[in-house]
């Protein structure tokens, strides 16, 4: 994973999804169309945090976490040709371990 050049600000996350998956476990291909959006991936860069009320409130992620996030969260970009997210740390539903 290469070095980002975006810099997240407040409290946002740039997330790499993980690949759809190509073939089901029975080895049937999916076609582009019909392929689940990921709903896991890889902090790529986090901001520094929100101030809220007066309090800095620190980010919980931070860079190379695999988090789980909503179906539909985040803004898709791209940047040198790889796919990322971009979202608030809330919607983030969980980090794996």
């Amino acid at each position: 994973m290469a070095k980002s050049k975006i810099k997240p600000l407040s409290d946002r996350v740039l997330v790499q999804p993980e690949p759809a998956d190509d073939k089901t476990e029975s080895g049937i291909i999916i076609p582009d169309s019909a392929k689940e959006k990921p709903q896991e991936g890889t902090v790529v860069s986090a901001g520094p945090g929100k101030v809220e009320n007066g309090n800095k409130i620190d980010m919980s992620v931070s860079e190379g976490d695999t988090v789980l996030y909503g179906k539909y969260s985040g803004t898709e970009i791209t940047l040198d040709g790889e796919e990322y997210l971009i979202m608030r740390e809330s919607d983030i539903l969980g980090i794996v371990s």
